[in-house]
């Protein structure tokens, strides 16, 4: 079913179309930099613990629930799940994965996995979003209105972080022991404020995997894994939709999830 309204179509069960174009967004890192964007579908929400185990069959999140983010999943976990999932819903998988060959591009020395993984360009299947993907959804896309965080310039409304995540709100500094202590975990997905684009928990909750290596003027390609968005145990900082993290693609966590996307 199609629903549309002024400036949102929602195509997919629990999917955004996100309409593409220039970064508008002036907290970007790809704001006036020509970086333009084509339209691609993204799930309104954090993969949930639910949809992970109707197709893995198994749940290996720390913090168990329905309708909690999955967490403890690694980024070849997530590519995995995207093909099953694709198959599953008779859609071109947009993965190849050879599990019998060592990625000869994956420089990282901590990686047990390297699983080869190559993408059919165009299919039509479920993947991870791009980093720029990401961050022009995050961002608000056409509909920005240059938040810091994905929907609100108070992180309370939209993100849930060490803070904010446990029994009571904590202040003063980060501490493991105190965040601890306050039993600060994951959250049902959808409880916040969505952004501009109706998309929920993209600052906070969890990290979320994106598809290619992390690359900068220090790190070259073939090491880690791009993530975003910070999660239930990071500051306030790691939330903003501009915050770039990354992470060994074999390394799990339980503020480590994802999201997913399919091509328009």
């Amino acid at each position: 079913m199609i629903v549309v309204s002024s400036c949102l179509i929602e195509g997919p069960e629990k999917f955004i179309l996100v309409k593409g174009g220039t970064f508008i967004n002036t907290k970007s890192n790809l704001y006036e930099k020509n970086a333009t964007i084509s339209d691609f579908y993204i799930g309104k929400y954090e993969v949930t613990q639910k949809e992970w185990i109707e197709i893995m069959g198994n749940n290996p999140s720390k913090f168990k629930g329905d309708n909690l983010p999955v967490e403890m999943v690694s980024w070849y976990d997530c590519v995995e799940y995207c093909n099953k999932r694709s198959i599953k819903e008779s859609l071109q998988t947009y993965y190849n994965i050879d599990k019998n060959k060592k990625d000869p591009n994956n420089k990282s020395e901590f990686d047990s996995i390297k699983w080869t993984v190559t993408i059919n360009a165009g299919a039509g299947g479920y993947r991870l979003p791009t980093e720029a993907e990401w961050e022009y959804a995050a961002g608000g896309g056409q509909m920005s209105k240059s938040y810091a965080y994905s929907g609100s310039d108070d992180i309370d409304k939209v993100a849930w972080f060490w803070k904010n995540s446990g029994d009571k709100t904590l202040t003063g500094y980060w501490l493991w022991s105190v965040i601890e202590n306050n039993h600060c975990k994951t959250k049902p997905v959808g409880l916040k404020k969505p952004n501009e684009l109706g998309l929920y928990d993209m600052s906070g909750n969890v990290r979320e995997w994106c598809e290619e290596w992390y690359q900068d003027f220090e790190i070259n390609i073939g090491f880690v894994r791009a993530q975003r968005g910070g999660g239930w145990l990071g500051s306030a900082r790691v939330c903003t939709s501009s915050f770039r993290s990354k992470f060994e693609a074999s390394g799990i966590g339980p503020d480590q999830g994802f999201r997913l996307c399919r091509s328009k």
